[in-house]
């Protein structure tokens, strides 16, 4: 996977070229007879797929379908949560049947928000393939899942996080490495 090892801080005018270049490179990774669906993963995934769809259609001029996996009752540690999780919808508007599903989620690190994203997503059908996309991938997987396409390959020191940030859920876009 040629990822793009990236600067941290990332601002605004940054993520808009990454998500620009993680669309065309999506493209390049596909076959012309395939349909391909976006799967935002809630939360920060979400607007990521929308904006991957707008650039989608920007370069193809074809509108490619986007939807909403929520994976909380997927959760390995869901035991574990203290108090009662949200759970919000699932929306797929659309069959997955004979479809190049592209889960879009804003960092990869364990694995295991995939290994939960996946199975939600067969509950739903059968695509004839995933591909995993992220904005950001960074070390510390605990699972043997890797990303298919990354807008970022960020080294992250002991104790910090990765924060991706859009502007609709959080005012403002931007990547950052962070201390826990």
């Amino acid at each position: 996977m040629p990822a793009a090892q990236g600067p941290c801080p990332v601002d605004p005018g940054q993520m808009e070229a990454i998500v620009h270049r993680l669309a065309a490179d999506l493209l390049a990774r596909v076959k012309p007879e395939e349909e391909i669906v976006l799967l935002g993963i809630r939360s920060r995934g979400m607007p990521l797929a929308e904006r991957l769809a707008l650039q989608l259609r920007a370069l193809t001029g074809a509108a490619i379908p986007v939807g909403t996996l929520d994976i909380t009752l997927y959760r390995d540690d869901l035991t574990e949560m203290v108090g009662s999780p949200i759970v919000r919808p699932t929306e797929i508007p659309f069959t997955l049947k004979e479809r190049t599903v592209v889960l879009v989620d804003d960092v990869l690190y364990t694995g295991r928000t995939v290994r939960a994203a996946l199975d939600a997503l067969l509950d739903h059908g059968r695509p004839r393939r995933v591909m995993l996309l992220v904005m950001a991938d960074r070390s510390g997987r605990e699972l043997p899942i890797q990303a298919d396409l990354a807008g970022l390959t960020v080294e992250v020191p002991p104790g910090h996080r990765v924060a991706v940030r859009m502007k609709e859920i959080d005012g403002e876009d931007g990547v950052t490495v962070e201390a826990c």
